[in-house]
């Protein structure tokens, strides 16, 4: 081989080494962080958004809404707050949308708060932690998918919201390889708003 193509062959293998590494750096916390559960009493639940379809919740935002309303009937947390803006391949919110869904099960409006600006989780905590701090309320429960909570929890410290864990136990993302792709995404994710906290996050 070539002195520049052995060279190139070095580079190219230690670049794979230092990505894996990254990766598994990252990817393994937020897997272990997935069997957190720190359901508690709470002031209210916050659901964060995961699209529509339609209109409508997708099947893994439902799953979500099931849980918080779980949440709420069992007397933990008596408000829930929906999260998730606008799409602009979506015709509603994701708020919207789930406000709907859960006033369909029943829940009185009065108990249901929205923020409609959110496009990303980090502002899903910044503009629900703004319905908080009007509503006097001091902490929250936190419900998401299991892989997305470390994130999400890391995102509610960074904004000042006091939050508990609580990920729905009956996620869409079921079969070995939904969860990897959801693990490979949540990574990439978490890689990114890493980089966005060292320039300021808040900026």
């Amino acid at each position: 081989m070539k002195p520049v193509l052995k060279r190139t062959a070095v580079i190219f293998a230690c670049v794979l080494l230092l990505s894996a590494a990254l990766f598994a750096a990252v990817a393994v916390p937020i897997v272990r962080y997935a069997q957190t559960d720190e359901t508690r009493p709470a002031d209210c639940v916050i659901v964060l958004g995961a699209g529509t379809w339609e209109g409508e919740v997708s099947p893994v935002f439902a799953e979500r809404l099931r849980h918080a309303l779980d949440l709420y009937r069992s007397g933990l947390a008596p408000k829930i707050i929906l999260t998730g803006g606008l799409d602009p391949r979506n015709t509603v919110t994701d708020a919207e949308a789930a406000r709907r869904w859960v006033e369909a099960e029943g829940i009185p409006a009065q108990d249901v708060f929205m923020e409609e600006k959110s496009r990303y989780t980090h502002e899903n905590f910044l503009y629900a932690g703004e319905i908080m701090a009007k509503e006097g309320w001091d902490d929250a429960l936190v419900v998401s998918d299991p892989l997305h909570m470390k994130r999400a929890m890391l995102c509610a410290r960074d904004f000042g919201v006091t939050a508990y864990s609580s990920p729905t136990p009956t996620s869409m993302y079921r079969s070995t390889g939904a969860k990897a792709k959801f693990l490979v995404r949540e990574t990439g994710c978490m890689i990114v708003y890493g980089v966005w906290r060292l320039f300021g996050v808040r900026s």
